[in-house]
């Protein structure tokens, strides 16, 4: 087509025009000098390029490293609505990759993870804190971030929890700084709910307030904390002068210590016979309380709750501790902001809710939200009944008026209107809702560990360790404390006890991140229960050197799966046949079970093993080779290589299978 033109050189049809001219074939317009028409294999690709990645025969959109937030418990069609795609074709491609998901289903984070490499998406499942924070955001609500100025802070008083072994005498010990009697309230003398209580010390300086948060054991304390509540500045662990430091004390201890709040120790019954106080403060020295005449940084105080002895100095100790290690200061004068201590349903007032203001002034009539529950505060009453109409930072209330009994710490604030908390309320149950549903928190695990520690999630693996004596837990713990790990992971005990495996380590290892080590002992049916459904890792052993093999060789990244030996069939000989090709071949009849081509034997003749680590390389029923003979049954049994073989021997066959990790 194409002709001579002046300049030397041929123009083609849309090709290059030769000498730099613009004219191409049939006088049309000719291409850039030096570029040709693209081939169809090129154009071919262009397009294919253009084209959504498919999956499962679904066209969808690429994302090229795109990042997507979705909260925990999000569908598939709210992925679907911010990558731009029709949610039925998700729901196409998660059972092309093995999943079986709905469109409105809420679905895990590890299925959100998957589906976003397939897409070339990057998917961040936002925490329940970020949800909250950007909720709060949403309504111009600042929670606990902003509290104004270096002026606008006063100082609060601290917040004490008071924990111990039971009947150590932690209510009476109350009951003694509250001037009342709550002991005769109480069942058998031990406390059956949790109360707050706000008291005034003379103390050196003049008058200082303390509120006490007293819990029916550490079990509250730590569900709370599991929450996110933190509620408590100072733990006073109360330890009775006679009877000295218990299990219950010990676990109290550890409770304390993993919320990090500093410890006040009362050493109590210093008036009752064969009380010994130096014992209780060399006791503890074991565990990391050294008192601050042994050179450490813990004030031990003794006392007799019973006799009144020593309960200002003990305040005294509290308020010092709260002065030196803690910047105690809040805004009263913004909206109140805390956390919910405790809540009931009352038959004549309804939802009856003891929230601790961290921040601000509660005060009768305002708008509340307390977890996914709201309401106007209808009235509000101190530790003694008594009607109060506003209560500043660190102050214990009971609050009429909620919609619905909250959570043992929930957080609570105020808002300006009823409309907002109701809306704050009904997308925070939503939200716990659909959490619940997806609930895919993965809890450090040890088969994990290897893979946590590349991440750069976590440097320490927290254990807890209960086993059937104290010895034992005490030898598991030392010998867990010795291993060389190197320095770049840490391994912490944060309990250790004697018993079986209870709620209350449940509840410790979710606020810590833990996993449960039991030595011989089993848990409890809601230990159990709450375990499973939390995520919570719980390991047996029976072996003291099996369990530290295996936490060694998880922080060094290097757990091996375990085999254990599976018995196929026997066979026994009844003729031996000689071929001059294969070699020698075993006549059986098979007793019991089934033999199996290729599996593992070995030859027992007389009771006694004559060869192991023998090999059924051939198998023949009647002429046909078959894979498996089974009970009952005749055949020709081809042991390779091996051909010491005799009538009335019998072949043993197994194979190795991996074992489960309990």
């Amino acid at each position: 087509y194409g002709g001579p033109r002046p300049g030397g050189g041929f123009t083609g049809r849309g090709g290059r025009a030769g000498g730099g001219g613009t004219a191409g074939a049939f006088g049309r317009p000719g291409g850039r000098p030096g570029r040709g028409r693209k081939s169809k294999k090129q154009r071919r690709q262009e397009f294919d390029n253009m084209q959504a990645p498919s999956l499962g025969g679904a066209m969808l959109p690429r994302g090229n490293g795109q990042t997507i937030r979705l909260p925990r418990g999000s569908s598939l069609t709210d992925f679907a609505e911010r990558i731009g795609a029709n949610p039925a074709s998700l729901v196409q491609v998660m059972f092309h990759l093995g999943e079986m998901v709905t469109a409105t289903q809420s679905v895990s984070d590890d299925v959100f993870e998957l589906l976003g490499q397939e897409l070339s998406f990057t998917v961040q499942i936002v925490s329940p804190e970020e949800e909250d924070r950007a909720l709060l955001e949403s309504f111009d609500i600042d929670f606990g971030e902003n509290e104004g100025g270096e002026d606008d802070l006063q100082a609060r008083p601290p917040v004490v929890t008071v924990m111990g072994h039971v009947d150590h005498g932690k209510t009476r010990l109350l009951d003694a700084i509250r001037k009342t009697n709550v002991i005769e309230g109480e069942a058998g003398g031990i406390t059956q709910h949790i109360g707050a209580y706000q008291v005034v010390a003379d103390v050196a300086g003049g008058e200082r307030a303390i509120t006490f948060i007293d819990t029916p054991g550490h079990e509250a304390f730590t569900a709370m904390r599991a929450r996110g509540a933190k509620a408590t500045d100072i733990a006073i662990l109360v330890v009775a002068a006679d009877d000295g430091v218990m299990p219950q004390t010990i676990e109290a201890l550890n409770h304390a210590q993993a919320a990090d709040v500093p410890i006040v120790v009362a050493v109590n019954k210093i008036d009752k016979e064969g009380a010994d106080p130096t014992k209780v403060r060399g006791q503890l020295t074991e565990y990391g309380l050294v008192a601050e005449e042994y050179g450490g940084d813990t004030m031990f105080v003794d006392i007799s709750a019973r006799e009144g002895l020593n309960i200002e100095a003990l305040l005294e100790a509290v308020i010092l501790t709260a002065d030196a290690s803690l910047d105690l200061r809040a805004n009263p004068d913004m909206d109140a902001q805390g956390v919910a201590i405790e809540a009931n349903l009352d038959r004549g007032r309804g939802a009856v809710a003891t929230v601790l203001v961290q921040r601000g002034t509660l005060r009768v009539g305002d708008s509340m939200v307390v977890g996914d529950a709201y309401g106007r505060v209808r009235a509000m009453m101190d530790e003694n009944g008594e009607s109060v109409a506003e209560a500043g930072p660190s102050r214990p209330v009971q609050v009429l008026g909620l919609t619905s009994v909250p959570g043992a710490g929930d957080t609570f604030l105020v808002v300006e209107e009823d409309r907002v908390a109701r809306q704050i309320a009904e997308r925070r149950a939503t939200r716990e809702r659909n959490a619940a549903m997806a609930r895919s928190r993965k809890r450090v695990s040890i088969e994990d560990w290897e893979k946590v520690i590349k991440a750069g999630e976590v440097q320490q693996l927290n254990l807890i360790i209960k086993g059937d004596g104290a010895g034992s837990v005490e030898a598991l713990e030392d010998s867990l404390l010795k291993l060389d790990v190197g320095e770049e992971v840490d391994l912490r005990v944060v309990h250790r006890g004697v018993g079986s495996i209870t709620e209350s380590d449940v509840d410790l290892a979710m606020a810590s991140d833990a996993v449960i080590l039991g030595f011989n002992v089993r848990p409890d049916g809601r230990a159990k229960t709450k375990a499973d459904r939390e995520g919570v890792e719980i390991r047996f052993y029976s072996v003291i050197y099996q369990a530290i093999e295996e936490i060694e060789a998880a922080l060094k990244g290097m757990l091996k799966p375990e085999y254990e030996e599976v018995q196929l069939g026997t066979a026994e000989i009844r003729a031996v046949f000689r071929s001059s090709k294969i070699g020698n071949i075993a006549g059986c009849m098979v007793q019991d079970g089934l033999i199996k081509r290729n599996s593992k034997a070995r030859l027992i003749r007389g009771g006694s093993v004559v060869a192991d680590n023998l090999t059924i390389v051939g198998l023949r029923r009647e002429k046909d080779d078959v894979t498996e003979v089974r009970e009952g049954f005749e055949c020709g049994i081809n042991l390779g290589n091996f051909n010491d073989i005799k009538e009335e021997d019998i072949i043993e066959t197994f194979e190795m299978r991996e074992k489960p990790r309990v």
